[in-house]
């Protein structure tokens, strides 16, 4: 029907009761013009007070005996009085040159009574009938004037104060909390009339997440299914993953799915200086999921009020605790049935409050990992779908050489890849353009720096010697692209990817992973017989591998299978010994500090033997970096003519191992 609208819907400057909403800025320039208005009324309506004008002595005593004297006020050694008649009055001298200031009209008056004494002026003033007074002399306004300028600012700011706080106690939050509107929840609504559809259409790569709320969609669609069993819908969906991998877009698009309001706020948007407001804020966005019941609520970052409380340094509640709080109220106020679910995402799982993960509040947790080959490629055809491609693009090569990557890396690689296209003056994005884009995003962008002949043969020496291992380790990563331009804040780089997605490492692998780190340094030895400072971050690296293999993995004899060091978070990152007292001795810290030298030693050692058998083909790889700067896989197998490094020697279950022999006749 024309002109009807939906329930629920509100018209601009509306509430939900259809009642005028005055913005509180409006308010406040309300009472600012009452206070101008105030201001011009005093002033251009009612007299001004009159203040006495300075005059000399001697024009004092001849008012006085021309009678024209009507009261004085006499303070110390000064007079203040109001002539009869006002008279005409020029100051003396006002400047070296001689200028005399304009004639004024004096009424009231003030002058200093001369050093000398003048015993005549009293019986004088008296004789004269002057009202000779105790108090000041009245020059003031009328009663009106003095009580606009004295009550109405104060009746003014009095009235603001007033409906501040009665606003304030409609709201809720606290004296302060709603003033001006900062008790309100800044969610931002999405809904299918104003928004464009998000479905599990334009998700791909997650398809186990996907799967596991395909049941929340399906009850916000059709609740009688499941109640009608006495079955209801989790109250509350945890996201869990690593930044970027579309734990908001997949959010959306079981709302997009339901057709339901959407409400989305981050955990930061929360949390004010104001005590209260937080908690204002979270019962405003509550309320308004159940006035568009059935609804989503969806909070991202929930780890910035979701941490475990009582951590607090003062001891006291904090903000952020009080907000926690009303959260795990507001969840416990609600049924399930009333059709509103609160999804909520982070990627620190290990700090939130257990009370935040128990039954009844967020009932599951779908955990978003980072997508695989297959998942890649689908995610690099939707980001494709309006970028106008090349015959030579290979989206699963693409997807082969990129794993570990998330669905934001992957929309960022596309991005860069038609920029670069579009700087070319390209009609259309050609394979390379990935490639280039995708190095500049590994390896950063490119630095011109003039190196001398003997660096840049260093540098080549340095990732020849990480390529060459790369080549020849067993079960090493293949390496990509081998370069001597200096790249982000490196000198060079040497690319390696694997073929395919790892989820477990064994002991050889991360044995090899170390050596081809200190292939670099090797080479400087094998080569120079010196060392330089360029293999600093490879050897960070080798030694937090090495740790870790110590201290969390249990690959130690002498130490066993005990872990030394807490588990850390790999999505945000972090020190992997921890924070905190060491739940060891001292001789336990000596014997992890020889273990890790003793792994350390051994990879080096190995990394020296193998790069002087194979010194030829580093040089003759040291001679195309010179040349080129830059090889790929294709040009590294051709100048070096080693094949791929073999696989790793592969243990079947309840055998033995087999035999696998490397084709340059060494293994690891």
């Amino acid at each position: 029907m024309a002109g009807s609208r939906k329930q629920g819907s509100k018209l601009p400057g509306k509430d939900n009761n259809g009642k005028d909403i005055v913005p509180p800025g409006r308010i406040l320039i309300f009472f600012l013009v009452l206070l101008v208005a105030n201001y011009l009324i005093s002033s251009l309506f009612l007299p001004d007070p009159e203040d006495p004008v300075p005059i000399s002595y001697t024009t004092f005593r001849a008012q006085l005996t021309a009678d024209n004297v009507e009261a004085v006020h006499a303070r110390g050694g000064e007079l203040e009085g109001r002539f009869k008649s006002p008279i005409s009055w020029t100051p003396p001298e006002t400047s070296a040159e001689g200028s005399r200031g304009e004639p004024v009209q004096v009424s009231t008056f003030t002058t200093l009574l001369p050093s000398f004494a003048d015993p005549g002026l009293e019986t004088e003033m008296i004789e004269k009938g002057v009202d000779i007074r105790a108090t000041p002399i009245e020059t003031g306004s009328s009663l009106l004037a003095t009580l606009l300028w004295s009550f109405g600012p104060a009746l003014l700011i009095i009235g603001l104060w007033v409906w501040m706080i009665r606003r304030a106690a409609k709201q809720g939050g606290g004296m302060f909390g709603n003033i001006t509107g900062m008790g309100r929840s800044r969610a931002r609504r999405f809904d299918k009339e104003t928004d464009s559809k998000v479905s599990f259409d334009d998700v791909a790569g997650i398809d186990e997440a996907v799967q596991e709320l395909a049941e929340v969609v399906d009850f916000l669609k059709n609740p009688e299914k499941y109640t009608r069993l006495g079955g209801t819908a989790p109250k509350g969906v945890m996201l869990v993953g690593p930044p970027g991998t579309g734990k908001t877009l997949l959010a959306r698009a079981v709302a997009g799915e339901a057709e339901v309001p959407f409400f989305s706020m981050s955990g930061s948007e929360f949390v004010e200086m104001i005590v209260g407001v937080g908690a204002a804020r979270v019962r405003d966005l509550f309320a308004e999921a159940r006035k568009h019941a059935p609804a989503i609520i969806f909070i991202d970052e929930i780890d910035s009020i979701g941490r475990a409380r009582g951590q607090s340094v003062l001891g006291g509640a904090s903000e952020q605790e009080q907000t926690l709080n009303q959260i795990l109220s507001e969840m416990d106020g609600f049924s399930s049935r009333e059709g509103i679910i609160v999804l909520a995402a982070t990627n620190q799982p290990d700090v939130l409050d257990k009370a935040l993960l128990r039954a009844g509040r967020f009932d599951r947790r779908v955990v978003v990992n980072p997508p695989d080959k297959k998942g890649r490629e689908a995610i690099m055809k939707i980001h494709t779908r309006k970028v106008p491609l090349a015959e030579d693009v290979d989206l699963d090569d693409l997807a082969q050489v990129t794993p570990g990557v998330t669905g934001a890396d992957i929309k960022n690689l596309v991005n860069e890849a038609a920029l670069l296209a579009a700087r070319r003056g390209q009609d259309k994005v050609h394979h390379t353009d990935f490639i280039e884009s995708l190095e500049k995003i590994v390896l950063g962008p490119e630095r011109p720096i003039i190196l001398s002949d003997a660096d840049r043969e260093r540098i080549a020496y340095h990732e020849g010697g990480h390529a060459i291992l790369g080549l020849v380790v067993p079960g090493a990563d293949p390496v990509h692209r081998v370069t001597i331009v200096p790249r982000g804040q490196a000198l060079g780089v040497t690319y390696q990817r694997p073929q395919t997605d790892r989820y477990n490492y064994p002991e050889d692998y991360l044995r090899a992973r170390i050596i081809g780190m200190l292939g670099g340094r090797a080479a400087e030895e094998v080569v120079y017989g010196t060392r330089t400072t360029g293999a600093e971050n490879d050897i960070e690296q080798a030694t937090g591998v090495a740790r870790q293999m110590v201290t969390r993995w249990g690959m130690s004899d002498k130490l066993g299978m005990i872990q030394f060091a807490p588990r850390q978070n790999t999505w945000v990152g972090g020190s992997p010994t921890g924070i905190g007292p060491r739940p060891y001795s001292d001789e336990t810290a000596a014997l992890i500090d020889v273990e890790v030298a003793r792994i350390i030693h051994e990879c080096h050692e190995e990394a020296k033997r193998l790069l002087q058998e194979h010194r030829r083909q580093l040089d003759a790889l040291v001679a195309a970096l010179m040349e080129r700067e830059s090889l790929n896989e294709e040009e590294i197998l051709e100048v070096t003519g080693l094949p791929p490094a073999p696989p790793l020697l592969e243990r079947p279950l309840g055998g033995k191992r087999k035999e696998s022999t490397s084709p340059s006749g060494t293994s690891a």
